[in-house]
C-alpha cells in the first residue's frame, strides 16, 4: 500500500468543498457554516487583490476563465484589480480575436472598474496581492521576476510552471530569496474524485491506487496535438497525475526504485505536425512507479481515450481486484457539462468540467493570504512540489520513450 505523505487527507478536505457547484456561474448564497469557514480562512479580512497576467481570448483562454470567475463573484475572497494582456493590448490588438478581447475588456472595466494594461510595468500594487500568471509557459521565468519586482506578495502559477527543471529551480530560488510564496494551479490536487480515492486507499489495507486520464482527441488530430504540446505527454497532459504522486505520495526522482512501462497499453508514435516537423510522443502511456521502500502507484493517460470531452478515473484495488472506482465527470456532472456546452458552444468544454476546481484553487489561495497564515493553502501544490513533478517528468520521458517507441 502506498502511504500518503506531504499532506494529510484531513488537511485537503474542508467545508469549502461546499462551494463546489456544477453551474457555469455560482449564484447561490453560502450557508452560515460556509460563511464561518470562509471567515476562519481569511482571518476576518474580506478581499485579496489579484492581478492576472496573461488573459487570452474570451471563451478560449484559461486566463480569461480565471478572470471571469473572479469578476462574476464566484471566488469570495478574491478581487481582480488588474488584467495584464501583452498581445491583445499590443501587437495583436487589430486581429479579430484582439477586437473581441478589447470589447470584453471595455465592458469589464465599465462594470467592475478593472484595470487593463499590456505590461507588468504598468501595475500599481498595494498591500497583499496575488499575481495569477496564466500565459505561455516559456514566458514564466521572466514574468515571475518582473511581477515580484512590482511588489506582489504571492504568486499563483499555472502548470507546469516552466519549460525545464533548470528554469523552474531558478524561479523557485529567486522567489524564495524575495520572500514570495508560489502556489501551483494543479486542479486535480483538490478535485473530489481524487480526494475520495485517496481516502479509500488510506482506509483499505494492502490496496494499490491507479490514476487514469483520458482526453478526447481523434487519431487524425494527434500530429497537431504533438506539435502544439511539444513539451511532451508527461510535461503536459499527464503532469497532473505526476503532481498527485509528488504531492500525496512523496514520489521524487531520488526515491524511485523502478519504473515498469505497460507496453500493451502504451502507444509511442512519431508523427508530422502541421509545420512539417516530426514529433515523437505518446498517444497513450501506462506505467507503474515503485519507490525504494517498495510502494507503488500506477498512471495511465490516453489522448484518444474519450469520445465525450475527456475524463479521469481513480481506481483502488487489492491484489488486482477493483474495490473502489471514482470518476469525473460522474453522470450528474456530465449531464450538466453537456447542457452548458450546448447552451454556449463557443466555450472550451473543459472549463465546465473543471469549473469548481478552478474556484476552489483561487479561493484557497486568496483566503490563505488574507488569513496571514504561514505555509501553503490547504491541499495546493507549491513550486517545490512542481519542481519535483517536473524532475520526475524529465526523468521518465526518455526512459519510457526508449522502452516504448516503435
Amino acid at each position: 500500500m502506498l502511504a500518503l505523505t506531504t499532506f494529510s487527507l484531513a488537511a485537503v478536505q474542508s467545508p469549502l468543498e461546499a462551494t463546489r457547484m456544477g453551474q457555469s456561474r455560482v449564484v447561490s448564497q453560502p450557508t452560515s457554516g460556509l460563511v464561518d469557514e470562509m471567515e476562519r480562512l481569511r482571518g476576518g479580512a474580506q478581499k485579496c487583490d489579484v492581478v492576472l497576467v496573461g488573459c487570452g481570448v474570451p471563451k478560449r483562454g484559461m486566463g480569461w476563465y480565471h478572470a471571469k470567475q473572479m469578476l462574476d463573484g464566484d471566488v469570495p475572497s478574491a478581487q481582480l484589480t488588474t488584467v495584464v494582456e501583452p498581445w491583445f493590448l499590443g501587437a495583436g490588438g487589430d486581429s479579430p480575436p484582439g477586437k473581441v478581447f478589447q470589447e470584453w475588456a471595455t465592458e469589464m472595466e465599465k462594470a467592475h472598474g478593472t484595470k487593463f494594461c499590456k505590461d507588468v510595468s504598468e501595475l500599481d500594487v498595494k498591500g497583499p496581492t496575488l499575481a495569477l500568471i496564466s500565459g505561455r509557459t516559456a514566458d514564466n521565468p521572466r514574468l515571475l521576476k518582473d511581477i515580484i519586482a512590482k511588489g506582489v506578495t504571492h504568486i499563483f502559477l499555472e502548470k507546469p510552471g516552466a519549460p525545464s527543471v533548470a528554469e523552474l529551480k531558478e524561479m523557485m530560488e529567486y522567489a524564495k530569496s524575495k520572500g514570495v510564496p508560489v502556489y501551483m494551479g494543479y486542479n486535480k490536487n483538490v478535485t473530489p474524485y481524487v480526494l475520495k480515492a485517496l481516502e479509500a486507499h488510506k482506509k483499505t489495507a494492502g490496496s494499490d491506487i491507479e490514476f487514469i486520464h483520458n482526453n478526447a482527441y481523434k487519431t487524425e488530430e494527434l500530429g497537431e496535438c504533438f506539435e502544439r504540446n511539444a513539451e511532451g505527454m508527461l510535461k503536459n497532459m499527464a503532469v497532473h497525475e505526476l503532481a498527485l504522486l509528488a504531492t500525496y505520495f512523496g514520489v521524487t526522482v531520488d526515491n524511485i526504485e523502478s519504473v515498469a512501462p505497460d507496453a500493451e497499453y502504451s502507444d509511442c508514435l512519431t508523427l508530422t505536425g502541421p509545420g512539417g516537423k516530426e514529433f515523437t510522443d505518446f498517444a497513450k502511456i501506462g506505467f507503474t512507479v515503485t519507490t525504494k521502500d517498495g510502494k507503488s502507484v500506477t498512471v495511465k493517460a490516453d489522448r484518444c481515450g474519450s469520445t465525450s470531452g475527456g475524463g479521469s478515473i481513480a481506481i483502488v484495488s487489492v491484489n488486482g481486484e477493483e474495490k473502489f472506482r471514482f470518476e469525473t465527470p460522474d453522470d450528474v456532472l456530465a449531464a450538466k457539462c453537456d447542457a452548458l456546452g450546448k447552451a454556449d458552444p463557443e466555450m472550451m468544454p473543459y472549463f465546465f468540467l473543471q469549473h469548481d476546481d478552478y474556484i476552489t484553487l483561487k479561493e484557497r489561495a486568496t483566503a490563505h493570504i488574507l488569513s496571514g497564515n504561514e505555509g501553503a493553502p490547504e491541499g495546493m501544490a507549491t513550486i517545490e512540489i512542481a519542481l519535483e513533478t517536473l524532475k520526475v517528468a524529465e526523468y521518465l520521458t526518455p526512459m519510457l520513450t526508449e522502452a516504448l517507441k516503435k
